[in-house]
């Protein structure tokens, strides 16, 4: 029986460092901010999105083995958060601008990080093994949040560069960015699975390098302008 404090203590050490990359997020396109309640709503989106992807996880993890269980369960968190994104705001009026895309695909990750987050920490708080609970929320906050925020901001990525294009090429763009998702889901997994201690630092490097890359990418797209407003110019 889980006692309502280690649920607590759960849920903080879950869900507070999600809420402080988002707010990292947040603040590189403080300019013109989304509106909060729909990065709330994506946020619980994200949430959501977890019990609805273990089922699927269990039973790929029954059926399946080796390397084709590790892609499957990459493949289908990837889809169920870009879902849980494209039924919860990417639709709406006040997606207007490509960097809008890559806020939302951060902030729905971040949400889908901050229970798995929490379910992680639960079963050290009730054998009362705090250590392993810091350490733990240290490697998730440092490693699985960031491959949740990277993975799923590459969709993002490709929604924002494919924008102002044909509609086509949108689904094509949306397309390869599912997959680039799941591939690094996919080899984060596997490295993660298979390595451990120093080794694992080095997975954890590779990640920051990625989050670098998309910082700069972030930078680039928020310098997209509408071609069709620029020719009317």
């Amino acid at each position: 029986m889980i006692s309502f404090q280690t649920l607590l203590f759960a849920l903080f050490g879950g869900i507070f460092p999600a809420l402080l990359w988002l707010w990292f997020w947040l603040k590189e396109d403080k300019k013109r901010p989304e509106p909060r309640g729909l990065i709330i709503l994506t946020f619980i989106a994200g949430m959501v999105a977890v019990p609805l992807v273990l089922p699927f996880e269990k039973f790929f993890d029954v059926r399946f083995s080796g390397i084709l269980v590790i892609i499957l369960w990459a493949a289908t968190e990837e889809i169920f958060k870009f879902a849980g994104a494209y039924f919860a705001v990417l639709k709406r009026k006040e997606m207007d601008e490509p960097v809008d895309a890559v806020i939302y695909m951060i902030t729905i990750a971040l949400g889908f990080a901050a229970l798995e987050n929490t379910l992680f920490l639960l079963n050290p708080l009730t054998h009362g093994d705090f250590v392993n609970t810091i350490i733990n929320g240290n490697l998730r906050f440092l490693g699985a949040t960031l491959l949740h925020t990277l993975s799923s901001a590459a969709i993002g990525v490709m929604i924002a560069l494919s924008f102002y294009r044909k509609k086509i090429l949108k689904k094509t763009y949306v397309f390869f960015g599912l997959i680039l998702a799941i591939v690094l889901h996919t080899l984060f997994n596997f490295f993660i699975m298979k390595e451990s201690g120093s080794q694992m630092l080095i997975v954890f490097f590779f990640v920051w390098i990625g989050i670098i890359i998309l910082i700069l990418l972030f930078e680039k797209i928020k310098r997209i302008r509408n071609p069709n407003k620029l020719s009317i110019k």
